[in-house]
């Protein structure tokens, strides 16, 4: 009955996803696509109405205080900000029109620049987080010399090295992308455009645009990551050596929110990464999950976990829930 009752409860999903197949070229065709058919969670269709509403409340969590950071003392959170609101917008909008209102169907266009969007911002935020230990590695270590270091200039140059560095070693993987040939299907297994799901569906070979974004992506990121760790074992060494009552607690708080986002970073990364690993033990719902929660918990978190001691966050968190 359990069963029975289980099968029934899937039937529009699975009459749903054999239209999709139905209506997509055949794996014999050589006939190109013009668009392309997102499918979240195949195997689990019934979630994504229950999915949306939390969805939606993250969304508009991070729409609503975003803008109170809009003015904050630290010109790197600025944009470490504009970096999540991107992000945000450039996935979540169309999941929630894919759950709500079956709105499946991705231009060409929008998908490769959703794609290099996704890949540009991702290694640009891991960028300013290095920057930002910097910053936190000069304040606690050499206090004397902050003012002449960190300076406007600095900041500024710092702001367009993280957009130049990682916007140009990005790009070409919607280029790549976007030559192949797309003649085997158009429906993609996932919520987003994502360069692997994508290049799944074409034709030709596509060894070097796999190599060439796993070659960039983790050679950006784990730059990064090292320039951060270096930045953190310093810190820590000084910090140990500090005698003055309330200095280490001083100096922990400098970094504390900086440590929380740095670790969430990480970690959502690396269980994306074992996910892959172990995709026959694991559901391949559970990285498109990952994925879509990657780009909307830190803007949604992000304003609270670095600035709700702040009058101007505390006022946005009131404006807010007056709104609602």
């Amino acid at each position: 009955t359990k069963t029975i009752q289980g099968l029934s409860g899937n039937s529009h999903s699975i009459i749903l996803i054999r239209k999709l197949y139905m209506a997509s070229p055949s794996n014999d065709s050589t006939a190109p696509v013009s668009e392309f058919l997102l499918i979240c969670f195949p195997n689990f269709q019934s979630w994504q109405h229950w999915l949306s509403l939390t969805l939606s409340l993250l969304f508009l969590l991070a729409m609503g205080l975003e803008a109170s950071l809009h003015q904050p003392l630290f010109y790197l959170l600025i944009l470490l900000s504009l970096l999540d609101i991107m992000l945000c917008l450039t996935v979540i909008p169309k999941v929630l029109a894919i759950f709500w209102f079956e709105l499946r169907s991705i231009s060409f266009p929008f998908c490769f620049l959703q794609m290099f969007i996704m890949n540009s911002f991702l290694t640009m935020e891991s960028c300013t987080f290095m920057v930002m230990a910097y910053d936190h590695y000069v304040a606690i270590c050499h206090p004397l010399r902050y003012p002449s270091i960190i300076t406007d200039q600095f900041v500024a140059r710092a702001v367009v090295f993280v957009i130049a560095r990682n916007a140009f070693v990005s790009l070409p993987v919607p280029m790549l992308s976007a030559r192949l040939r797309y003649c085997v299907g158009n429906i993609i297994k996932n919520c987003i455009c994502t360069s692997l799901s994508v290049s799944k569906l074409s034709c030709d070979d596509i060894t070097f645009n796999q190599l060439y974004q796993f070659v960039a992506g983790w050679t950006l990121l784990g730059s990064d990551l090292i320039l951060i760790v270096i930045s953190y074992s310093f810190i820590l060494k000084v910090v140990l050596r500090i005698k003055a009552e309330g200095a280490v607690a001083k100096a922990l708080s400098t970094c504390g929110s900086h440590s929380i986002f740095i670790f969430f970073f990480s970690t959502v990364l690396l269980v994306l990464v074992i996910t892959k690993l172990a995709r026959k033990t694991i559901p391949p719902d559970v990285p498109i999950l990952l994925n879509i929660l990657h780009h909307l918990i830190p803007p949604a978190l992000n304003p609270i976990v670095y600035g709700v001691r702040t009058k101007e966050i505390k006022q946005g968190i009131q404006n807010l829930l007056k709104r609602l």
